[in-house]
């Protein structure tokens, strides 16, 4: 079996999907797409394109902010210092400030989102 991409879709739960669009939105300067499931689940999806992976922040019963667990990393474009500055700003809590991994694989940051998730953003700058 031919797998190009381990993961496919992420879910990044929240307890109020107005504030938690308004906070991502503001961190990565997109637009959102809320969309309604039939479920009852109430989801805000991140833009992509093609065979991108694709996610959304979802409100839902059972689906609790966590600092623990696994641990998404967002794409933090050219230089992650603009949407972690962006992030600070909308109210983050900075955990790991960028971090050189190394020259040939980038930097990381980590922070905590409006909805009291950790969060990693990513960047080869």
């Amino acid at each position: 079996m031919n797998i190009p991409h381990v993961v496919t879709w992420f879910e990044i739960p929240v307890t109020d999907l107005a504030r938690a669009v308004r906070f991502y939105e503001t961190v990565f300067a997109i637009k959102m797409v809320q969309e309604p499931c039939p479920s009852g689940v109430t989801m805000a999806i991140f833009p992509a394109e093609g065979t991108a992976v694709k996610g959304c922040l979802i409100q839902h019963e059972g689906c609790n902010p966590s600092a623990d667990g696994t641990t998404v990393y967002l794409n933090g474009g050219d230089d992650l210092s603009a949407p972690l500055a962006r992030a600070e700003q909308a109210g983050a809590r900075i955990l790991v400030p960028k971090t050189l991994i190394t020259p040939e694989i980038g930097y990381f940051a980590q922070l905590i989102d409006s909805e009291g998730n950790r969060i990693g953003l990513y960047s080869m700058h």
